[in-house]
């Protein structure tokens, strides 16, 4: 959700056309491939790891992206050096759809936090219908009119279309991992609530945050509540996990996976947490009548959303709701037939 852009980057560098690149500094460089989809781009990073490069992320598997990266490989981005590395930030088909492709065809073994290695591999082989309608169940239980249940129904699982046959081996980073990739040390510093386990990359000696979706110059991250863990509270994880960044200098270059470099950090954290105190003010007081989550998305979204968007609209939703709820804010009041409405305490 767009937000009041408190932190505006203080350097310009031309966005990169698609295959090639923009050098941020010495040994790192930055690609930009097209999305079919919003936001409509994700970023890329290339870190100089001596023999090659190792790449940030790997686009969404279609063959537009497959041609964006051959014409990096073999172009000026990577200068006549091969890939011999690739980090995952997180499952999302954005990030990690051409994993898979990239590691089969480089002989290289991703990196990635076990949460989100497993989510990939969970979502990518659970396709049949029995999946689609738990989907469309929680859909309905938070208010969702019949002909939206009925198009998750027929849409058919979307993960497996967007992410490439994955690899069988992965190479498992945590939370304070010290990485060191061509002379530089890099920090592994996770997020939450956008992702359940998100890898986000600290380099002390430039300054410099590998900030992925965590933390985003225009926008707010989704954070969404999804079918599969229906009691979680992804908001309160995502607020939270904020926090791990406010011991980096304001002054760190921060590098998104949407959107152009930026800084200052901390003045972005603040624009985060005051954009969720906002949302969450409206939603609460939108609850002094019982409503269900579909019922209350006017409070959180000005324009109507299409069927392609509801999905993300009442996961959204229900996110700040569940906040609400761990915060004793709200209650939820489930009906006779399993719709529930939520309240103001």
């Amino acid at each position: 959700m767009p937000l009041p852009r408190h932190a505006a980057p203080d350097m310009h560098i031309d966005i990169p056309p698609p295959g090639e690149a923009r050098t941020i500094l010495p040994g790192l460089r930055w690609l930009r491939f097209p999305l079919p989809f919003a936001p409509h781009h994700v970023n890329v990073w290339l870190l100089d790891d001596g023999e090659g490069w190792t790449a940030i992320d790997a686009g969404v598997a279609n063959d537009e992206t497959r041609g964006n990266w051959q014409a990096a490989l073999t172009g000026e981005a990577f200068g006549n050096r091969r890939l011999t590395g690739l980090l995952i930030t997180h499952f999302h088909p954005d990030h990690a759809g051409l994993m898979g492709w990239l590691s089969a065809g480089h002989g290289v073994t991703p990196m990635m936090t076990r949460i989100e290695w497993l989510q990939a591999r969970s979502l990518w082989f659970d396709t049949g219908e029995e999946m689609l309608e738990h989907q469309a169940e929680f859909a309905r239980i938070a208010g969702a009119p019949e002909d939206y249940c009925t198009f998750l129904r027929q849409r058919g699982a979307l993960y497996v279309r967007s992410v490439s046959l994955l690899p069988r081996a992965f190479t498992c980073i945590a939370d304070g991992d010290v990485l060191r990739i061509g002379g530089r040390e890099w920090r592994v510093i996770t997020g939450q609530g956008h992702a359940p386990d998100m890898a986000c990359l600290y380099c002390a000696e430039e300054k410099v945050l590998i900030a992925a979706d965590q933390i985003l110059p225009r926008i707010s991250p989704y954070v969404g509540l999804h079918a599969g863990e229906p009691m979680a509270d992804p908001l309160g994880a995502f607020l939270s996990s904020l926090g791990r960044y406010r011991d980096l200098p304001e002054d760190t270059l921060v590098l998104p996976s949407h959107g152009e470099p930026f800084r200052p950090l901390h003045g972005r954290l603040d624009a985060l947490d005051a954009h969720h105190a906002e949302r969450l003010a409206a939603l609460e007081d939108a609850c002094r009548a019982p409503a269900t989550a579909h019922t209350l998305l006017p409070s959180l979204f000005r324009r109507p959303l299409d069927q392609g968007s509801l999905g993300f609209g009442i996961g959204e939703t229900l996110a700040h709701l569940r906040r609400l709820e761990a915060m004793g804010r709200v209650e939820r009041l489930p009906g006779a037939d399993g719709v529930i409405v939520w309240r103001r305490k």
